[in-house]
């Protein structure tokens, strides 16, 4: 794991972690801002794009904390197909219990639930060549420090060490940021039906 600085460290998600992943997804889940006001249930995005992860992939699950607060997480699966059918089975039909009822009355309800009712991880198509896929989102706090690149790294090393290929992660067309900052890790950029991923071949060193 990377060192201790200024008193934030990286460690392995714990199921002690799940509130914490379902708070930064929710604060990050608008191309990387605030989607609070987006969602009339906190816990929609991180049905989807965190806590999942730490739940079914928890080798794969990784946090950046202060002290002892969560600020951030990375979380990815090595089989996007194989844990798309572990999800399937059961993670969403729990999913949909707890939401039962609910009526979309946000900007962001309705996407969530016709992902929910329709799910798939990672992005539609890329499976095959790009295996694994994965999430990262950091609290404002702790962005452009150098954690990013570090919570990267440490994933990318664990997806080496387990064998996987290739790794693929879709971003948001509006979230420039995030697009530069993939860029620079040396991801390549690939649109493909629609969405915008950036891929990874794993055989080489990891950045």
């Amino acid at each position: 794991m990377p060192p201790k600085i200024d008193n934030y460290f990286i460690r392995p998600a714990t199921e002690n972690d799940v509130d914490a992943l379902f708070h930064i997804c929710l604060l990050t889940a608008d191309a990387g801002a605030d989607a609070s006001a987006l969602y009339s249930n906190p816990r929609l995005p991180g049905y989807v794009w965190a806590v999942p992860y730490l739940k079914f992939a928890p080798e794969f699950a990784f946090v950046l904390a202060r002290h002892d607060r969560v600020v951030g997480y990375v979380v990815g699966t090595p089989d996007t197909a194989s844990f798309d059918k572990a999800l399937g089975r059961d993670w969403w039909p729990l999913v949909r219990r707890e939401i039962a009822g609910l009526i979309p009355s946000t900007v962001k309800d309705a996407d969530v639930l016709e992902r929910i009712a329709n799910p798939h991880s990672g992005t539609p198509g890329l499976e095959e060549t790009y295996p694994a896929h994965l999430h990262i989102n950091i609290l404002p706090e702790a962005q452009s420090g150098g954690w990013g690149r570090l919570m990267i790294k440490t994933m990318l090393n664990k997806l080496s060490s387990h064998g996987v290929p290739a790794v693929h992660l879709g971003v948001s067309p509006a979230n420039e940021r995030a697009k530069g900052f993939y860029r620079h890790l040396g991801f390549e950029e690939l649109s493909h039906d629609g969405h915008l991923a950036f891929v990874m071949k794993l055989d080489k060193p990891a950045i």
